[in-house]
């Protein structure tokens, strides 16, 4: 009775199927609630990534337009490089620059017309897989730079010797000049895009340098420097085989070379012999008319990346060095015996007005002035300097110093030391002054040394001439020895013993690789004139350093005379590294007592310069005036991105 009225009470747990007729719907809400959710997340997925492929994709769209637009510079500036190329002939009228004078405009023109509209990167094989295009800005738009390239021309007159009206190459008198140098300065403004509307431009200018020597059909006298490096005498398979390594500048011998087995050579410039053979030795040594030789699985293959010539004619040397001696007095240096006493005594006086004794001295510093204003050149007045340098009679020790005066003009100081005498001559080009001191004694000279003094053709140039041995010479013990402006060449009547370093105020030529621009690249902005020559016709230029260590000599080093046998020799202690940068003309080899040796041929001697009154030699004539050019070097020196200005 008691469960019925149970039952009767609660009804709904009587009745199943009513429960479960008020839960119907319920599952439907909770799907349409998740199904919501769901469309959210998705929503915001969606959004987030494409967000972030539109941030991806104009990123890459603008950095496909930037490198579009540095690409598009390089292609511009190698595209100029090839016009002027292509413009080299291969022979010239004397009198008359070998590359065109409308090269430039000529250049320039072809660019715009080239590039001066979108043009795609991808061209050849690599077609259609790049969007990427670019073209030369040639607009008014453009305000901060030029609307179109500039290429502007300036040829380089070279000093050097012009065989057919004699002198020095200059702007006015160009007939028979041997060497021009031409720098062409470009100025780039590029746009790149990609498949979007972004948009990048680069600014890039620099330079384009092509050097260029000439041979005309006459003889041409040529300076020694113009050799990285120059052996008189060398004996085929005589057993002394040419030492491996990297050797840069023109190379010649009047004999024949002969290449080892235990190291690679690389030879930068041309290399000539007058043999008409090499030599090639493995133990065995073959002679061959070919650059190459080989001997079982052994092969000897020097690279000769500006070819070589065997059986050209033999270079003359020279037989004295009256020249230099001569040059001194009148800075012409034309004289083919020594200089008397008489000839000095009309020409040079010490640092008391002394004239130089006509029964001859032991010792002593002389230049050549006169305290006669008559005998002075145009434009100088008494006491004034009338030749080309300094004479020195007897042994003496010489200190070359880079220096400045009280206004900060750069100096040459010259320091002589015979015994317990010691003389200073300072030469001041900006001020056009030359100074003997020694003591408390000073003298002041109007004028400096100079190569054709009075002249339409006058050149800065100083010949230091010793009548004995060069017992020392060095530069100072800190900083550098020849000051920018400063030509010079040191001779000796017998040694020249070198017992320091010897540096210019500024390297003319890199010393080291960077990148792909090798050592031995010629630094347009650091030819300031300074040149050295150091020379001998009557004994060795020797090595001289009292301890190990490093030794550096920036110089043009010639120990060379017909019939000598002067050469390169190491008589003090072992060299760690020697570093020489000009180069080295010798009679004979010799032992330079060197762990390293590295010669950097100075590029600007290819070009016609020389150190004053250096020694020359007569080169063949060739059958037609040639030209030939070295490969371009572009340099940049300046790149800006303009993309957010």
């Amino acid at each position: 009775m008691k469960l019925q009225q149970t039952i009767q009470a609660n009804p709904i747990s009587r009745s199943p199927r009513l429960r479960r007729q008020r839960e119907r719907g319920a599952a439907l809400i909770i799907s349409l609630l998740l199904l919501g959710l769901m469309a959210a997340l998705s929503l915001v997925m969606f959004f987030t990534v494409f967000s972030g492929s539109m941030i991806n994709g104009y990123y890459r769209n603008y950095r496909g337009s930037f490198y579009a637009a540095d690409s598009g510079a390089n292609i511009a500036v190698q595209y100029l490089t090839n016009e002027i190329v292509a413009s080299e002939p291969s022979t010239y009228s004397p009198g008359v620059q070998p590359i065109p004078s409308t090269v430039a405009a000529a250049a320039t023109s072809a660019l715009l017309t080239t590039y001066g509209s979108n043009t795609s990167i991808d061209t050849g094989n690599a077609a259609k897989s790049w969007n990427e295009k670019f073209y030369i800005v040639n607009s008014a738009a453009t305000a901060t730079l030029p609307a179109s390239p500039s290429l502007a021309l300036a040829p380089g007159y070279p000093q050097g010797s012009n065989p057919t009206s004699g002198g020095t190459c200059t702007t006015s008198n160009t007939s028979g000049c041997q060497n021009w140098a031409y720098v062409y300065n470009y100025s780039l403004i590029v746009a790149g895009s990609s498949s979007g509307s972004e948009q990048s431009k680069i600014e890039l200018t620099g330079q384009i340098t092509i050097n260029t020597s000439l041979a005309p059909t006459g003889p041409v006298t040529t300076s020694f420097a113009a050799w990285g490096m120059f052996i008189d005498t060398y004996a085929i398979c005589s057993g002394s085989d040419l030492v491996p390594g990297t050797i840069t500048g023109p190379v010649f011998t009047n004999g024949s070379w002969t290449f080892g087995t235990s190291g690679s050579y690389i030879f930068t410039d041309q290399v000539g012999s007058a043999g008409s053979d090499a030599g090639y030795d493995f133990g065995t040594c073959y002679q061959s008319t070919g650059g190459s030789y080989k001997d079982g699985s052994q092969t000897i293959a020097p690279q000769f990346q500006a070819g070589y010539q065997w059986g050209q004619a033999a270079l003359p040397l020279p037989s004295n060095s009256y020249n230099q001696e001569d040059a001194v007095l009148n800075g012409v240096g034309s004289q083919t015996t020594s200089v008397t006493d008489s000839q000095l005594n009309a020409s040079v006086k010490n640092i008391s007005g002394t004239a130089y004794p006509t029964g001859g001295t032991s010792s002593g510093v002389y230049l050549p002035y006169s305290t006669s204003a008559s005998s002075c050149p145009s434009g100088l007045s008494a006491p004034c300097f009338t030749g080309g340098g300094i004479y020195v009679q007897g042994n003496a020790g010489v200190v070359l110093t880079a220096s400045t005066d009280s206004a900060g003009n750069p100096t040459e100081v010259y320091t002589i030391t015979q015994g317990s005498t010691t003389t200073k001559v300072t030469v001041d080009d900006t001020t056009d002054t030359t100074t003997m001191s020694s003591g408390s004694t000073n003298t002041v000279i109007n004028g400096v040394p100079q190569e054709d003094p009075g002249t339409s053709t006058e050149a800065d140039g100083t010949m230091l001439y010793v009548n004995g041995e060069i017992t020392s010479l060095s530069g100072p013990s800190s900083g550098a020895a020849v000051a920018n402006g400063t030509a010079l060449t040191v001779t000796a009547a017998s040694d020249v013993n070198i017992t320091g370093n010897i540096t210019y105020q500024e390297e003319p030529v890199t010393l080291t690789a960077t990148g792909s621009t090798p050592a031995d690249t010629l630094i347009p902005a650091n030819n300031q004139g300074q040149m050295l020559g150091i020379f001998t016709a009557g004994g060795n230029v020797n090595l001289d350093l009292q301890n190990s260590g490093n030794l550096e000599v920036d110089a043009s080093i010639a120990e060379i005379a017909a019939g000598g046998s002067g050469g390169l020799d190491n008589t003090g202690a072992a060299i760690n590294t020697l570093t020489i940068v000009g180069g080295r003309i010798q009679n004979t080899i010799q032992s330079i007592n060197t762990t390293t040796r590295n010669v950097f041929f100075d590029r600007r001697y290819a070009n016609g310069m020389a150190p004053p009154f250096f020694p020359s030699t007569q080169v063949s004539p060739p059958t037609a005036n040639t030209a030939t050019f070295n490969p371009p070097t572009i340099s940049r020196v300046q790149w800006v991105d303009l993309s957010h200005e």
